[in-house]
């Protein structure tokens, strides 16, 4: 494993020369809109849109929430594993949150599984730039076709860094796009930060469903 993980540089600049060669180094500047497009997604998920659903739905306060779980938060955007993160993540929901053990237990192994919203709202974002880089034009009815892919593809993938890339190929591979492959390859170069934040906001929303159920179950959560 040594040798492989010493040898992981020198392959992800194999798999980006060719594409350079091919669209010029202007490739690098779209990927630095493509991760600003990516964050700024993510943080607009997770500041604005979980915390609505905390606020209207549940009846609790985000910021307390968000307090509550900041720990496994961070644990989720250094390790870049939600599976790792999930014993923190338990026991912020069910000590600092308040949700019982029956409603942790429950909605937070399948949460880490089924409910990851930041990993397929990146994988729409990356199919889509990775169209653009190889000159696809993807029409309504292609681009509808990757968000329903990506919510499937997104139920059920593993909760290790990195999973979703096998995904993404697979969505540019039944999108008829030339060389997928290769591009995908150019995602490598900063896909260990997205990850990252992307793992985050799928924790943050574990937790957020896990409240929210606790809340619909006429538990009295710590944090309101």
């Amino acid at each position: 494993m040594h040798w492989i993980m010493s040898f992981a540089p020198i392959g992800v600049y194999a798999l980006i020369l060719p594409v350079v060669y091919s669209t010029g180094f202007g490739l690098f500047a779209n990927l630095g809109k493509y991760v600003v497009t990516v964050v700024l997604a993510l943080g607009l998920h997770l500041g604005v849109t979980m915390p609505i659903v905390l606020l209207l739905v549940a009846r609790v306060s985000p910021k307390r929430h968000f307090a509550a779980v900041k720990s496994a938060l961070v644990m989720a955007f250094s390790t870049a594993s939600s599976s790792a993160t999930l014993p923190l993540t338990m026991e912020c929901v069910r000590d600092k949150c308040g949700v019982s053990p029956r409603v942790t237990s429950f909605t937070l192994p399948i949460g880490t599984s089924i409910n990851t919203d930041g990993t397929a709202l990146y994988e729409c974002v990356a199919v889509m730039f990775v169209a653009q880089v190889m000159g696809a034009h993807m029409g309504f009815g292609e681009m509808f076709f990757v968000v329903v892919a990506a919510l499937l593809t997104s139920v059920g993938i593993a909760g290790v860094p990195h999973a979703s890339l096998v995904a993404i190929l697979l969505i540019l591979k039944n999108s008829h796009i030339e060389n997928a492959e290769l591009a995908v390859g150019v995602l490598l170069a900063v896909d260990r930060f997205l990850d990252m934040s992307r793992t985050a906001v799928n924790v943050f929303g574990d937790t957020c469903v896990a409240v929210l159920v606790a809340r619909s179950e006429g538990e009295a959560t710590l944090v309101r």
